[in-house]
């Protein structure tokens, strides 16, 4: 059950990205969007573009900021990876990757205050909903993860420039894994994939446990980052709606 529910808040992570990423798109031109997020857009792009080219593809026309998508390569149908099914996955797979190992080495050198401040009060791992009472159940939990994330943020010391630093970062790495443009189901495979091997593997040997006890605080801190920009998201496209509306009434 540990292993679907990491699979399951791993999903909660990717269209909570992709939500926060198409509501940014919706409100600014994605090449603005991309441009703030610099860093994971960078770190998603090679993660893309080493996909292709593992799988027997090539990449021509190469744009890291694009006026029309979410920033994925320019390639033709005949570029892209030559193993239709496991190709997908493994393109989707590694820009995924690259931005989790990026929030890792970036949560264990500049945000480690923030993280422990987030596990003091709460639960080590996520719940699976499994039942309609813990579906409601974990919605409390998901509101009362992102007051934790906020309540660390505004102990943290604001004089060190590391926090600022780890907070751009954390955004930008958490934002950008969005699955890029027509990659969602090979996301969606990479994702189910990695929970079934994690399984697999712990069946076999106690190792991921281990694995495990370091990635759910990483899982938790992402799921926190990203609904909270998912809840301001939602508020400023309202309220750009609403600003909208009134003007073309006027």
């Amino acid at each position: 059950m540990e292993y679907a529910a990491f699979t399951f808040w791993l999903l909660v992570v990717v269209f909570s990205a992709l939500g926060v990423h198409s509501l940014w798109s919706s409100m600014v031109q994605p090449k603005v969007v991309n441009s703030l997020l610099l860093p994971g857009t960078l770190v998603a792009q090679l993660g893309y573009i080493l996909g292709l080219l593992l799988t027997g593809g090539t990449v021509n026309n190469t744009s890291l900021i694009k006026d029309d998508d979410s920033g994925a390569p320019q390639t033709p149908a005949e570029t892209e990876s030559r193993l239709p099914v496991i190709g997908s996955i493994i393109v989707a797979l590694l820009p995924l990757a690259g931005c989790a190992a990026a929030i890792y080495w970036v949560s264990r050198y500049f945000g480690a205050p923030v993280l422990a401040s987030m596990a003091e009060p709460g639960p080590q791992r996520l719940g699976l909903p499994t039942t309609l009472t813990l579906f409601f159940e974990i919605i409390r939990s998901s509101i009362s993860l992102v007051q934790r994330l906020v309540n660390a943020i505004g102990a943290s010391d604001y004089r060190d420039w590391r926090t600022w630093l780890f907070l751009y970062l954390a955004v930008c790495l958490t934002v950008r894994m969005a699955p890029l443009t027509g990659n969602l189901r090979g996301s969606i495979g990479a994702i189910l994939l990695t929970g079934l091997f994690a399984f697999i593997i712990g069946q076999i040997a106690e190792s991921t446990a281990g694995l495990l006890d370091t990635a759910w605080p990483l899982v938790i801190f992402s799921v926190a980052v990203l609904l909270l920009l998912l809840m301001i998201s939602l508020l400023a496209k309202g309220v750009v709606l609403l600003v909208k509306t009134m003007h073309g009434a006027g």
